[in-house]
């Protein structure tokens, strides 16, 4: 990568990405750096996270899922000084590198700077997409098993959806954005085994569309993990009214009949141990 080459590019500080690297010396053959013993890097920002101007530059040109080997001059590396003692001075570095995968943060960064009086005057197609980075930023956390961050970014895009309406349109809209967020934050709730919370967000969706699936089941689910089984029953046997083929519906039926029978299999013994008790005693 040459100098000359940067400036055609768009500004780096918005984009988000997954990337695994590493950064050899030119000539070596072991990296003085590298990510790639993680199984799922971490959403680093350029110019934040990632700021070797050479690496940047080269991610910018990468589509996801591409693979690529940039030969970095040390102007746009480690410069004439270096790094000691990994980098010697005037070093020309080589980096492999994976784009996994990438989010442009433009909209939503542009957004959460502004006040809330500026916010409300954002037009709702904007207002929608900075909703839908969001929730993609939250996505990517919870593959990562990151419940606690996925929760963060789903409840930033959900606050975003709570402008009125100015047409039955725009209402369409933003329930269709706001379901989706909803569905998601049901999940991580779960993940988080805060089945209460779970509850509340999937009977939110559920004011939305009520015959929505995933929705009922999430419901069904948080339900079950507070052992209200008639509840549970309730919610999954809506859900397969909807989706009588749903794999998981159907086995989390099975799994609430085995519950059941176990808590009444419970019950059973607990009264007879009572019983026992008091005819013993008298």
């Amino acid at each position: 990568i040459k100098p000359n080459s940067y400036f055609s590019l768009p500004p780096a500080f918005f984009w988000g990405c997954s990337v695994k690297y590493s950064g050899y010396l030119e000539h070596a053959d072991k990296p003085f750096c590298t990510n790639c013993t993680k199984k799922l890097p971490r959403l680093m920002k350029l110019g934040k996270d990632i700021t070797l101007a050479g690496l940047e530059i080269g991610l910018l040109t990468m589509k996801k899922g591409e693979a690529a080997r940039f030969i970095i001059a040390p102007s746009y590396a480690y410069g004439q000084q270096g790094c000691p003692p990994l980098i010697p001075p005037a070093a020309t570095v080589v980096f492999e590198v994976e784009l996994l995968d990438f989010l442009d943060s433009a909209e939503s960064d542009t957004f959460f700077a502004l006040t809330a009086e500026q916010q409300d005057t954002f037009p709702l197609q904007k207002v929608l997409k900075v909703a839908e980075v969001e929730r993609e930023f939250g996505n990517y956390l919870y593959r990562q098993r990151c419940f606690e961050g996925a929760k963060g970014r789903y409840k930033r895009a959900y606050s975003v959806l709570g402008r009125s309406p100015s047409s039955e349109a725009e209402q369409c809209q933003i329930d269709a954005s706001r379901l989706l967020v909803l569905l998601n934050l049901s999940i991580t709730y779960l993940k988080l085994e805060l089945p209460t919370r779970a509850l509340m967000y999937g009977e939110k969706a559920l004011e939305i569309d009520q015959r929505n699936a995933k929705a009922l089941f999430r419901c069904g689910q948080a339900c079950l993990c507070m052992t209200e089984y008639e509840r549970a029953r309730d919610f999954l046997v809506r859900a397969q009214c909807v989706e009588p083929f749903n794999h998981d519906i159907n086995n989390e039926l099975k799994k609430l009949a085995r519950c059941y029978k176990d808590y009444l299999d419970k019950e059973k013994a607990m009264c007879c141990r009572m019983l026992a008790a008091l005819d013993s005693s008298a």
